[in-house]
């Protein structure tokens, strides 16, 4: 099934229209919707400065900053 093309007049008449969606549909836009913000969201980094005696040691602590 194809998606369905909506038109509008002005921008409220957009606004107030429902999302038209397919059954089922809602979670996986809600996943996209999670991927999406992964993708684009500020990463957080530990606050602080940071030294170590060698890159093998910097790289370890990148990679657990990473997996949390």
């Amino acid at each position: 099934m194809g998606s369905r093309v909506q038109k509008f007049r002005s921008v409220s008449e957009m606004n107030d229209a429902e999302p038209v969606l397919r059954e089922g549909a809602g979670f996986e836009r809600f996943l996209r919707h999670c991927a999406r913000y992964w993708a684009i969201a500020p990463r957080r980094y530990p606050r602080g400065v940071f030294k170590f005696r060698t890159i093998e040691e910097a790289q370890r602590a990148r990679e657990r900053h990473h997996a949390r």
